[in-house]
Formats: structure tokens, sequence, C-alpha cells
């Protein structure tokens, strides 16, 4: 084989990938995976598509190695194949934001109009965490929540936020994250929080970048009270431990 040939062979393999990556479709439920494992059924839900799209478009992700998928009963799970997976979409978010217009525009008008202020940053909140100054807040839903979150974060999904105000410290301010720098839970819940005189800002982006930044993650049984949790062991873990995580329920 000639290097000629030997190159575009290696690149035509890896235009698969990109081929099955270009469609919104795929790049959201990489996003929901990026959270933890999640049955076919459920994606369909948050994404708003059919199950059988939603099956077709997973299994597109499947075959170039992207997610894998195992069964249970009469239902199948997905979860991302490799963490990379996830750093690959914030990549591409971010050389979208950096280089279109129209993205900047985009975040512009709908997630900066409800947040302008300087978001906290990864290390911030776990000092501050580790001090115990600062309430955190995973506004996902609660199976989001159990597959892993930060350590010592309430669990109030943004549609439950007015009901559960009375739990939350107002002398503390709330730091609110969700699934990633664009997700609009943390910007809702911020604005909602503010406008009830909480002091509130938003983590900088969102779970699965703190996953992968090697910090400290809390994990609790699905469907069930988490109860005491599971702290995954990383040099994060060591260097600041940091309160209990729970789920607030009314």
């Amino acid at each position: 084989m000639s290097r000629e040939r030997f190159k575009k062979q290696l690149f035509e393999q890896f235009a698969r990938v990109g081929r099955v990556l270009a469609n919104g479709h795929r790049l959201e439920l990489v996003e929901f995976l990026a959270q933890g494992e999640r049955a076919v059924e459920a994606l369909a839900e948050v994404t708003g598509l059919s199950v059988a799209n939603t099956s077709q478009h997973l299994q597109q992700l499947r075959r170039v190695g992207l997610v894998a998928a195992r069964k249970d009963g009469l239902h199948v799970y997905y979860r991302l194949a490799d963490p990379a997976v996830s750093k690959l979409l914030g990549a591409i978010q971010s050389i979208a934001e950096r280089q279109f217009a129209e993205v900047d525009r985009i975040v512009r008008s709908y997630l900066t109009a409800k947040d302008g202020l300087e978001p906290v940053s990864r290390a911030d909140l776990l000092e501050r965490a580790a001090r115990g100054d600062v309430t955190v807040l995973d506004v996902r839903p609660p199976v989001e929540y159990a597959a892993g979150h930060v350590p010592g974060a309430l669990n109030v999904p943004v549609r439950e936020l007015e009901a559960q105000l009375g739990k939350l410290p107002r002398k503390q301010e709330v730091v609110a994250y969700c699934r990633g720098p664009y997700c609009v839970l943390a910007f809702e819940a911020v604005a909602q929080l503010r406008a009830l005189g909480f002091s509130a800002r938003r983590l900088e982006d969102g779970f699965p970048e703190w996953r992968l930044a090697g910090l400290p993650v809390e994990e609790s049984a699905a469907g069930t009270d988490p109860g005491p949790p599971a702290v995954v062991n990383t040099p994060a873990t060591r260097a600041a431990p940091l309160t209990q995580g729970r789920r607030l329920r009314g």
C-alpha cells in the first residue's frame, strides 16, 4: 500500500465519525448520555423524538463506537462508549461558538438575556463548597442526579423549584448547574431565584465537564432515596472533601 493510499483510507475512517455527528439530534443525544445511562424511551421523551427515530439515531452513533448499549428485559439502555465522546461534543460546541456568529447570537438572545453575570468556576465552587459557604443546586431530573452529581448538591428540578424554596438557605449564595454550558435549566433556575430575592449564580459549565476534570462525584441508586452517597474516588475527593448530597422532597 502506498503512503497516499494509507492516508486516504485512514482519514476516511475518521470521517465516518464526523458524518454521524453531523446531525443536531445526535449531538443532543450525546449531551443527554453524558449525564449517564438512559433507556431509549427516556431519551425519546427528553428529546421530543419518537422512540423509533431515537432508536435509529442511537444505532448510528453505536455503529461508529460513540455509544454502547445493553438490553434489560424489553428495554435497551445506552451510554457513552468513552468519556472522550463528551470531550468531543465540548470541542464542537466551543469551535462553533467561536467561529459562527449565529451561535453567539442565539446564545446572547436566549441564555445571556436570562443571566449576564459571570458564572462561578469549578475551582471556585470546589473551594467554597469545601468551606460550606455556598449551596450547590443540581436542577437536572432525579434520574440524572442519581447517575452522578457534584458532592453536597441539592437536587431540585426547575419545575419543582418554587415549591421547594422554603428549604433553600437564604443566607448563602446558590450556585446552580445542569447538563452543560448551554443547558437552559440552570439559567432558568438562577433567574427564578434572583426574582425571589436569592443570591444566585451559575456554574461555568455542567456536570459532565465537572466529571471530566477529575473532580469528586457522588452517585446514588436511580429511583430510590439516595441515602448516604457513594463518592467516586478521585484525587480531588481527598484534596477537598465536600458535604453529603441529597434530594429535597416536598
